[in-house]
């Protein structure tokens, strides 16, 4: 393996940075000798007659000239000097005359050089420190900004293994390939492979795609170089291709190496989108990529990986394979990967022993590692915050509601005839939640505030799923609804509460009819939702309907016919159990928080089983029969897609 050392940053000066610091040299010459007032040179017996018809003022005597200013033929002060003769007399003269004047010592020496050689020598020292200087040091100055702002580690510096990486295990498997080349190319070599030159780890925000890039590095023991895609882009036209060309330059003298661009899309983007043509800065950064992907073979032992959470808006000549020819999804940890990924994080943390991270996995699906490291932080927070000796069990559950809804807002005032319109809508959506038959199980229902909400209802499932069926989808859409209808059966009105549950209830639908074929009347048919549209100008914008004007109101029919379908289901069950809500409304008016156990009490069923996953009537009382085993979705504050 061919040693890492620093790339030799010494570079020769070009003809034409010569040349422009002579321009500048030559320049500063000219602005110095026009410096200041030009001064009118007068013969000495010129000056006598001035003296004695005093028409001078303002003298400065030196030992070698005599400055001041002297009436000019117009009429008109000008400054003037002229050379010093011995003269005895002429102190007594300007006495006479009652010129002022003063005198000055013989410092011209000192002068000159001030104001002939130092400044010089502050040009030369100011060319010295932005050229020569980190040339011989690091390479960096300010007017450098061709350089790449890469950041080189050093193996002896990586921490970072797999060992802290979790709940990605296929990801890690993927990237097994990737290390034994780097730390054995002959290997893969002997036999003609050729390892793939870029790879693109791709998935939602938080996964720990930039975490598996750095368990790459040290688990290989190569340099590693990491940038974000936006650094290259400058406001100065080629600074980006010039970048990607250093950078790539960099890592061939301290191959085997690794390159990792963060954000791809911020220079990936698929190029000729926008108005303004195919020249600007960011698309020539991505042809330089696309050129260097090309220039290098995978022997030379470099290794370019990159992240993004939007693979969807890449050019295709970059993923085409020969350049990122391997892709690797790094999805969501399922219910084992999260138990991992909270050992990780709780390492340093002291937990008290009602603690189960088993527990705390269970209650927070669809939490990426970003998510369950801040709420392991946030119980460590608040642990401290009481001054407990280590953290309880009851701080993870603060913590988790924290990281959905936010912290609550205790000073908050709000009316007695508000809290009971958020109770009723609550409430709404907990009962229909409870007695419909494919949804997740209620894990508490709150009208405490917290963040932008004034109330939820906490659903939690019990398992890990991968499919959402369309009975589902019609449970969850009445869910959504169930709180305006409870609103309207109670009072006889609706407000604003409801405003994000309609959005989320649209969206349900329209999806279903649209894109999973799930409607009645037009069968399974799924439509383009603009997804070809160009990206720079946005997909809504850009989006075009391939079906005609009766498909569109055959379709805005369908979504209509579920929404009012589903309002009229949530109102029958809210009102067939009128006794039980009414009951739960008051309990939690008084409580402000009510848990699973009690809900169950209060509607007379059995708590929820996860081996017993047969459907229960919603039209029957519900009381010898459990829910179904529901789907793994994040709870609805913090779900981020629609399924």
């Amino acid at each position: 393996m061919k040693n890492n050392k620093r790339p030799n940053s010494r570079r020769i000066i070009s003809v034409g940075q010569i040349v422009g610091w002579l321009a500048i040299f030559a320049l500063a010459v000219l602005l110095f000798n026009k410096q200041g007032p030009k001064q009118a040179e007068l013969d000495y017996s010129d000056f006598k007659n001035k003296v004695a018809a005093a028409e001078v003022s303002d003298l400065t005597v030196a030992p070698g000239v005599i400055s001041g200013m002297y009436k000019n033929q117009d009429g008109q002060f000008a400054p003037f000097k002229t050379v010093r003769m011995e003269d005895p007399d002429l102190v007594n003269q300007l006495s006479a005359a009652k010129i002022k004047y003063k005198a000055e010592k013989d410092n011209s020496w000192l002068g000159n050089i001030l104001f002939n050689v130092l400044w010089i020598v502050l040009l030369i020292g100011l060319w010295w420190f932005i050229f020569l200087r980190p040339q011989r040091s690091d390479g960096k100055s300010a007017l450098n900004f061709a350089r790449s702002k890469a950041k080189m580690q050093d193996p002896s510096q990586q921490t970072v293994t797999f060992k802290d990486v979790a709940g990605c295990d296929e990801a890690k498997e993927e990237l097994e390939d990737v290390i034994k080349f780097l730390k054995n190319p002959k290997k893969f070599q002997r036999l003609g492979g050729k390892l793939p030159k870029g790879v693109l780890l791709y998935g939602a925000p938080g996964t720990g795609k930039t975490l598996l890039a750095k368990a790459v590095a040290g688990e290989a023991g190569v340099a590693f170089f990491s940038a974000s895609a936006s650094e290259f882009v400058e406001m100065f036209v080629g600074v980006g291709a010039a970048r990607v060309r250093d950078l790539f330059d960099q890592a061939k003298k301290n191959s085997p190496a690794i390159i990792f661009i963060d954000e791809l899309d911020a220079v990936g983007r698929r190029r000729f989108a926008g108005i303004g043509g195919g020249h600007d800065e960011r698309e020539q950064t991505l042809n330089q990529l696309l050129i260097e992907l090309d220039g290098f073979e995978s022997k030379q032992g470099i290794i370019l990986m990159a992240s993004t959470n939007r693979p969807d808006v890449l050019d295709p000549a970059l993923i085409r394979p020969g350049r990122f020819d391997r892709h690797i999804s790094v999805p969501a940890p399922d219910l084992k990967g999260r138990e991992e990924i909270l050992k990780v994080h709780a390492k340093k943390v002291k937990l008290g022993a009602d603690v189960d991270l088993k527990v705390v996995a269970k209650g927070t699906p669809g939490f990426v590692g970003a998510d369950l490291a801040n709420v392991i932080n946030e119980a460590a927070i608040l642990a401290a915050r009481a001054d407990e000796e280590a953290v309880t069990s009851a701080d993870m559950d603060e913590a988790i509601e924290r990281v959905i809804a936010g912290p609550q807002k205790k000073s908050r005032i709000i009316s007695k005839h508000e809290q009971r319109v958020i109770a009723a809508h609550e409430c709404g959506h907990t009962i229909v939640a409870r007695l419909t038959n494919h949804s997740d199980p209620v894990h508490k229902v709150t009208i405490i505030p917290r963040g932008q909400a004034l109330g939820y209802t906490l659903q939690l499932p019990l398992e890990d799923k991968f499919l959402t069926s369309k009975s589902e989808l019609l449970d969850k859409l009445c869910i959504l609804l169930a709180g305006r209808a409870a609103e309207e059966i109670v009072f006889g009105e609706i407000t604003s509460g409801a405003s994000d549950d309609l959005n989320k209830t649209m969206a349900y639908a329209r999806k279903m009819v649209v894109e999973l074929g799930m409607s009645d009347k037009l069968g399974p048919i799924a439509l383009p939702n603009g997804d070809d549209g160009e990206v720079f100008l946005g997909r809504d914008l850009s989006r075009h309907k391939t079906y005609s004007e009766e498909l569109a109101r055959t379709i805005d029919e369908e979504i209509l016919t579920l929404i009012k379908s589903s309002y009229a289901r949530a109102k029958e069950i809210i009102s067939s159990h009128r006794v039980a809500f009414d009951k739960l409304v008051e309990t939690l008016l008084a409580k402000e928080v009510v848990d699973a156990k009690e809900i169950d009490e209060i509607l007379g069923l059995k708590p929820v089983a996860k081996e017993d996953a047969s459907p229960k009537p919603a039209e029957q009382e519900p009381v010898k029969e459990e829910p179904k085993a529901p789907k793994a979705e994040k709870p609805e504050a913090k779900q981020a897609e629609l399924f």
